[in-house]
């Protein structure tokens, strides 16, 4: 018999309103019903762009369970998600940030009956990058799609910025998932099946985004736990100033090749398991 569908938990800060209303769509599509989201806004937001981003998800009937504001301190994610799996009860709880597409080999629903029948308590994805055919930073228009805008796929996470390209993308509801749903301790998710977590960070407007971040994780406005998050930031504002403000998409090391959601990328399990059985956090590395 299978479980009741996961329940959505999502802390979302000032995306674009058509971005959230595909996100919204394609969660649906997965079988997803029941969405609990956050929206945090810092004080660089306007009133206008809170309305907006409120204003679109109301039209897709998703009401927001909490709308809050201040700094994004490193923790922020965290203690909402937290109040949020409060909300949520028993049962399966799927983490997906507004920039992240999940994709799965089968339907969702047969993904969380098989984890209950082997008792495992954790489901895990690895980030699929996505960018654009000529790797700018830029703007998408709904009427063209996620898929045509930034058709290439790749690991620009870890390969390039060393940041953690793991995700526990399912748990059980008494399964504590650490911060950004990188690791669940003490739970391992099953290296065969590995969601792919399309990860459309790339667009128009990251970069002052990342900026900021570096500047109010530097100046202690926003309070980190590590460095982290800002020497992430840091090697990307780095690599486009390198490339004239673009992607280098030609570096093999990204491993850059055309994707879609409409299915996984050919050779999927053994790659994603490759890189999660693999990866390591490096502890000394130079910006």
């Amino acid at each position: 018999m299978l479980s009741a569908p996961p329940s959505l938990i999502a802390v979302i800060g000032p995306v674009e309103p058509p971005l959230l209303a595909a996100w919204i769509r394609h969660y649906r599509r997965l079988g997803i019903e029941r969405f609990l989201i956050a929206f945090h806004f810092p004080q660089h937001v306007s009133a206008d762009r809170r309305n907006a981003l409120c204003a679109a998800s109301h039209d897709v009937d998703v009401v927001p369970a909490v709308i809050s504001t201040g700094p994004w301190h490193e923790t922020t994610n965290t203690r909402l998600r937290e109040v949020l799996r409060a909300l949520a009860g028993p049962g399966w709880h799927l983490f997906a940030d507004a920039d992240e597409f999940q994709q799965y080999g089968v339907p969702l629903r047969e993904i969380t009956a098989e984890a209950d029948r082997s008792g495992r308590r954790v489901v895990g994805g690895l980030l699929l990058d996505r960018v654009t055919a000529h790797g700018r930073l830029s703007p998408w228009a709904p009427e063209d799609g996620l898929d045509q805008t930034y058709p290439l796929g790749g690991h620009l996470t870890h390969r390039l910025l060393r940041g953690d390209p793991r995700k526990i993308v399912l748990a059980r509801h008494d399964i504590a998932v650490a911060s950004g749903n990188h690791r669940a301790p003490g739970h391992k998710p099953d290296p065969d099946v590995l969601c792919a977590v399309h990860h459309f960070k790339w667009r128009s407007g990251v970069l002052d985004d990342l900026r900021r971040r570096v500047s109010h994780f530097t100046s202690g406005t926003w309070e980190e736990q590590t460095p982290a998050v800002r020497n992430e930031a840091g090697r990307f504002l780095a690599h486009v100033e390198q490339h004239s403000g673009a992607i280098n998409i030609a570096d093999p090391r990204l491993a850059f090749r055309h994707v879609s959601l409409e299915q996984l990328p050919h050779g999927w399990s053994g790659e994603a398991r490759r890189i999660v059985t693999a990866w390591r956090p490096r502890t000394a590395a130079r910006c």
